[in-house]
């Protein structure tokens, strides 16, 4: 009665997602052995920028770390213009293509494909990508297997970055419920969210990141400051400078911050999400040094985690180029002199330079998510 083993119970299990797509795909195989890989890309639909994000084939990536705006792959924006997943049986037809993607994945020597749009109540999310060495192997039979598969994959991606909506909601809402509001921006957000992006992928050969990894840095990194939540406002407002003892209030909110996501995610049941971790090292240690003079722990060197050291940079970046009540803005060149000044100091050399040597993409990200100071 109890002989049959369910092929895709590691999808019960607490595992990364990662692992889950690589069972998934174990389990496909079974029955359709050509499929040689599944990957998902996801949507940022604030930049309209797609992302690689996981996938099923080893070391097997042609797309490892990249990115591109959906703008500038008409093949994939036709697909969710018509809301309708695309067959491609001989993908020679893209051989000729000029958009590194379709290149990339030429060299790779797939020979057929099938593409799903992800959508959760109609809002798009990203895709599912079916990869075989095999021509013409996508027919209605072998269709109305996948989409079971695609569909099932879906909803764990979907319920992965729901999961993460969850918490970032959650934390948000428990700062307004308290009336104590930090006075960074949203735009202060959306640009060193991205410069930490920006800095890990600039790394990922040098320390081996992923590419879920490296995404969720993205996701997590406007969380840093969580814990300002919990200092008084006539600290966390005050627009002058803290004198000694307002200044030990304030560096409790690393703690806090630390504290608050640890409850959170106890009480709505969110430890499960992959790479929490992250969330939790970003909290506590972004104002580790790495001379070991930071807070609130004194760590240094490597013992600070990366996704810390990472973001730290991306924060003090942005905090120099942004205008504040007892500031004007930096220029970018004055505020690189200043990192390279902290580097090897308060703050990483690595991380440092992987955002000096982007300077277009900074720039991008910057012209993009421009300061409103009228609303």
């Amino acid at each position: 009665m109890f002989d049959h083993i369910d092929s895709l119970e590691d999808l019960n299990k607490h595992i990364p997602l990662k692992d889950k797509l690589v069972s998934a795909h174990q389990a496909i195989q079974k029955s359709l052995p050509f499929i040689a890989r599944i990957a998902i890309a996801i949507y940022d639909s604030e930049t309209r920028i797609l992302k690689t994000f996981i996938h099923s084939s080893g070391d097997d990536n042609p797309l490892e770390h990249y990115q591109a705006s959906l703008d500038e792959a008409p093949s994939l924006k036709n697909i969710l213009d018509k809301g309708l997943p695309r067959v491609i049986n001989n993908m020679l037809t893209f051989n000729e293509s000029s958009k590194e993607h379709a290149q990339r994945i030429g060299r790779t020597g797939y020979a057929a494909s099938y593409t799903m749009p992800i959508f959760n109540d109609g809002d798009f999310l990203g895709f599912v990508f079916f990869n075989s060495f095999e021509t013409d192997v996508f027919n209605e039979m072998t269709l109305s297997h996948v989409d079971i598969f695609g569909h099932m994959i879906s909803l764990m991606i979907i319920n992965e970055l729901s999961n993460i909506q969850t918490l970032s909601a959650a934390l948000k809402t428990t700062g307004k419920i308290t009336h104590l509001r930090d006075p960074e921006t949203g735009s202060h957000l959306d640009r060193m969210s991205r410069y930490s992006r920006l800095i890990a992928s600039a790394l990922a050969d040098k320390y081996n990141l992923k590419d879920d990894y490296i995404e969720h840095i993205f996701m997590f990194s406007p969380l840093h400051d969580i814990g300002k939540i919990g200092i008084p406002d006539g600290i966390l407002m005050k627009p002058d400078k803290l004198d000694q003892n307002e200044m030990e209030i304030m560096k409790t909110h690393a703690i806090k911050g630390r504290a608050i996501i640890d409850e959170i995610l106890n009480n709505f049941g969110l430890e499960g999400i992959d790479y929490v971790n992250i969330l939790r090292n970003i909290a506590e240690f972004h104002h580790e040094s790495v001379n070991g003079t930071g807070y609130p722990s004194g760590i240094s060197g490597d013992g600070i985690p990366l996704e810390a050291r990472i973001v730290a940079v991306a924060d003090v970046f942005d905090a120099l180029t942004s205008r504040r009540p007892y500031k004007d803005a930096w220029t970018n060149e004055t505020a690189f002199e200043t990192l390279k000044q902290l580097a090897g100091e308060r703050l990483d050399q690595d991380c440092v330079n992987a955002l000096i040597e982007n300077i277009d993409e900074v720039e991008n990200i910057q012209q993009y998510f421009k300061e409103n100071y009228f609303g």
